[in-house]
């Protein structure tokens, strides 16, 4: 099967009340390449023209882009433009039924450089904490002796239909712990739950962010939670590698996700970070928009301009 093949802008617009003398940034908005992704054309653009600029590849393999500005401005616009493929293969069939606990119990020994990679995911992050009440969550699903992939598919359902889709509720700085409580909040909400959930239970889970293909193919609903990013979690297993779902629309990650970074939790992979001096108030406006395009080049039908 062709990939499909999307052409991506990110545009984010920052709007300040008084001067900035300096900013100092982090954009994060360069996708990667795996295995069932490839990156075949990038430009960021950054307006005001930075002072310096550079790229590095940060500790996860995620590129970042270090800039500064130097030249007083009240409005920072920072747009990127991708062109990437992606293949349709999902979740593998897994080679073997191994049982959850199996997988927990083999990942402080796996000294393999997959497992060492892996196991430092089934710690606590900045945003993440391990807790007794998301243990007992997850072990609704994750019942003795079950294999991992039918518990993890479980408990990404169970959280799609516990949780509603709010984004009136919770922020960038909201823990997991109150979007649990609350049972609303965001794609980042509903990732970092089930990525608290799968530690608490010793399992290694990250924070994946994206892009998500929002207009649905004919007879079908749209898919929420892509206005400017979308988030998901990937699962190690020793068996069948890191597996992807998609607890806020309850799927199996496939051609319609793109992915842009991986970390411990949506600090790691923040879209643009920084330090300004003056600035005040300021307003934040984000755009995304995922156009789809067939394998030789020729449009098909365009996704919807997205915005926050």
């Amino acid at each position: 099967m062709n990939p499909m093949i999307y052409k991506i802008t990110h545009r984010s617009t920052y709007k300040y009340k008084n001067p900035v003398s300096v900013g100092n940034h982090v954009a994060c908005l360069i996708p990667r390449s795996s295995v069932h992704q490839q990156l075949n054309l990038v430009e960021l653009n950054i307006h005001p023209h930075p002072a310096t600029r550079t790229e590095r590849v940060d500790y996860f393999g995620n590129c970042l882009c270090f800039f500064t500005v130097r030249e007083p401005h009240k409005e920072l616009i920072v747009e990127a433009r991708s062109e990437v493929s992606v293949s349709a293969d999902s979740m593998p069939v897994p080679r073997s039924e191994l049982a959850w606990e199996e997988v927990a119990r083999t990942l402080p020994r796996d000294l393999s450089q997959a497992g060492l990679e892996a196991y430092q995911f089934v710690f606590e992050s900045n945003r993440i904490r391990i807790r007794p009440e998301f243990a007992s969550y997850a072990q609704q699903s994750f019942t003795p002796g079950r294999p991992m992939r039918d518990a993890l598919l479980d408990l990404t359902a169970r959280i799609y239909h516990d949780f509603r889709f709010d984004s009136k509720v919770t922020n960038v700085r909201t823990p997991p712990e109150e979007a649990f409580r609350k049972r609303r909040g965001v794609c980042q909400d509903f990732a970092q739950v089930q990525i608290a959930c799968l530690r608490s239970l010793n399992l290694a889970a990250r924070y994946v962010s994206g892009y998500l293909r929002t207009y649905p193919p004919p007879g079908k609903p749209r898919l929420v939670g892509a206005d400017a990013s979308h988030a998901w979690v990937s699962v190690y297993s020793p068996t069948d590698g890191w597996l992807d779902v998609d607890p806020t629309n309850n799927v199996v990650p496939s051609d319609g996700h793109v992915t842009l970074a991986w970390g411990r939790d949506y600090g790691d992979v923040s879209p643009l970070r920084g330090l300004v001096l003056g600035g005040g108030a300021h307003t934040l406006k984000v755009g995304v928009d995922m156009e789809p395009v067939n394998p030789h080049g020729h449009e098909v039908l365009p996704a919807p301009p997205l915005h926050s």
